[in-house]
């Protein structure tokens, strides 16, 4: 029983030709009938319009549709079954999160977050800045930030010769395009990012595929700012993300995660959620934890707080991949917590510190 099947078997209960199906939905008829007879699948963007003209949930007919797009993965598959018994296994963690299930907050978590709140109102006291103190102290901590989350992905741009790429505009002699560019995009991506922080801007599909996009620009146009369509692992991690034809329930499923936590759940721990929660997803061929630390950072700016900043050298490094680990493996996300804990009361005491 193919999707397409199931298409065509709700229009032909409901005697509506292929014309006019075509006409409801705004859909090429000849690209209608492909779907029928099993020779393509639709676009999110077609799946959209078709469970609308359908007047179906949206999730009833993606589900028909992934069961197809699974059936076909598996088809010439010998031993399907035990394939799916692998996948629903290392889906339990991801699922474990769907259900909004969070462990409670321990006694020295809760501690950490009522020294940071209240670092956080002394910040915030001192608003608002002189303009040209709030650019250059900016300027500082943007391009330590984009220094140091660049380095943890590979970059081997020094602090100094970040700083000549995206304050100056100089070319550094021995270092690639690629990195140059890392750092100029990263750049704009923080400045994109406080441009929504001023605005209404939440968590959502547009600005995650667009900060995607901000990263990769010019370095990968072809994925830049769209999930990836090819499975991927993680260097050095046993952590194995999901195949990509689960990635469009598992982002929306993201998006409602945070619409739903971000009214109980403190801001640093949602900021923590939201990056661990991008990470393990995976959902893009590159630039994952770039997108992922940006995205925290979103949430923090948006709530009062200043960048955390997560450092690249090795021992940190392997801190960060460690914490990561622990809520991959384990579904235990207290290391994880207490390293953002750590670096945004580190962050808040630096920016007090300069002013």
């Amino acid at each position: 029983m193919i999707f397409g099947g199931y298409i065509a078997r709700w229009r032909e209960a409901k005697g509506i030709s292929v014309l006019d199906f075509s006409m409801a939905t705004g859909i090429d008829r000849a690209l209608i009938s492909k779907y029928e007879r099993g020779k393509r699948l639709p676009s999110e963007n077609h799946l959209t319009k078709m469970a609308n003209a359908m007047d179906l949930p949206l999730e009833q007919v993606r589900k028909e549709y992934l069961a197809d797009k699974i059936a076909k993965l598996l088809e010439y598959e010998v031993n399907p079954g035990e394939i799916l018994m692998a996948a629903e296994t290392r889906m339990e963690y991801l699922v474990s999160k769907k259900a909004l299930q969070l462990a409670p907050l321990s006694t020295e978590v809760k501690s950490k977050l009522a020294a940071i709140d209240l670092l956080r109102e002394q910040w915030n006291s001192l608003k608002p800045l002189n303009a040209t103190q709030l650019r250059k102290m900016n300027e500082y901590f943007e391009t330590r930030y984009t220094y140091e989350s660049n380095r943890i992905e590979g970059n081997t741009l020094t602090y100094q010769e970040t700083h000549l790429v995206v304050a100056e505009g100089l070319t550094i002699g021995g270092k690639s395009l690629a990195e140059h560019l890392e750092a100029i995009n990263h750049t704009e991506a923080i400045g994109w990012l406080r441009s929504l922080v001023a605005g209404s801007d939440e968590v959502n599909r547009r600005n995650v595929l667009d900060l995607h996009s901000l990263v990769l620009k010019s370095i990968d146009s072809d994925n830049a700012g769209r999930y990836r369509s090819v499975p991927v692992m993680i260097g050095g991690s046993e952590h194995e993300p999901p195949q990509p034809f689960l990635l469009d329930k598992l982002m929306e499923d993201y998006y409602k995660h945070y619409t739903k936590q971000k009214q109980v759940l403190h801001p640093v721990i949602l900021a923590a959620e939201m990056h661990e929660r991008l990470v393990s997803i995976h959902p893009f061929i590159d630039g994952n934890g770039r997108t992922s630390r940006l995205l925290m950072n979103f949430i923090l700016l948006k709530n009062g707080y200043t960048i955390a900043n997560l450092k690249g050298d090795y021992d940190s490094r392997m801190a960060y991949y460690k914490a990561l680990g622990n809520v991959q493996a384990d579904n235990n996300p207290e290391p994880f917590y207490h390293l953002i804990l750590d670096k945004v009361k580190e962050s808040l005491e630096e920016h007090l510190a300069m002013v």
